[in-house]
């Protein structure tokens, strides 16, 4: 059976754009056409594609992409090549969900925070609010902020002392 461009977009959540894009780049020079030209895709393709998809949304470059396609075309003389590429990637995605998460627990934290001074109608009530007050999740958040901030400032303290060392 085969299945047209469209098709093959609603199957993997991509726009038929994005499909035709990936082949103007080269990214589909394994699908195959009909007398009309047109894309026609194959079960067996659907695998490829959601692969590149993947590694396009785990921010690979399309260049990058291409050469891992050209890699993984070329056989087992490119594992670990290949491995490589896709562990480079992996601790690239990791650092992105750890700022991300960073960037969640500062929102929740300020969720927090600004729910209850609306209810208190003021930012205040925070200013001497001790930890012990907070619920856990908050506090621990809380606390990574402390510590950064208190990290910063030391940093900032030994730079000035270099400076003027200097």
């Amino acid at each position: 059976m085969y299945y047209t461009v469209c098709e093959v977009a609603k199957r993997l959540n991509l726009s038929p754009h994005t499909i035709r894009f990936y082949s103007k780049e080269g990214l589909l020079d394994f699908v195959d056409r009909d007398q009309n030209g047109n894309r026609i895709f194959k079960e067996s393709d659907f695998e490829r594609l959601f692969i590149i998809a993947s590694l396009k949304r785990a921010g690979m470059t399309i260049k990058q992409i291409r050469e891992f396609t050209i890699l993984c075309d070329q056989g087992d003389s490119t594992i670990a090549q290949r491995l490589k590429i896709i562990m480079d990637q992996k601790e690239s995605v990791e650092e992105q969900i750890t700022e991300l998460q960073d960037a969640l627990d500062v929102l929740k934290y300020k969720t927090w925070l600004y729910e209850v001074s609306l209810e208190a109608g003021t930012t205040a009530i925070h200013d001497n609010m001790p930890l012990e007050d907070m619920p856990q999740n908050i506090r621990k958040i809380k606390e990574r902020i402390r510590r950064l901030t208190d990290d910063m400032e030391q940093q900032y303290i030994r730079a000035s002392q270099n400076e003027e060392k200097s």
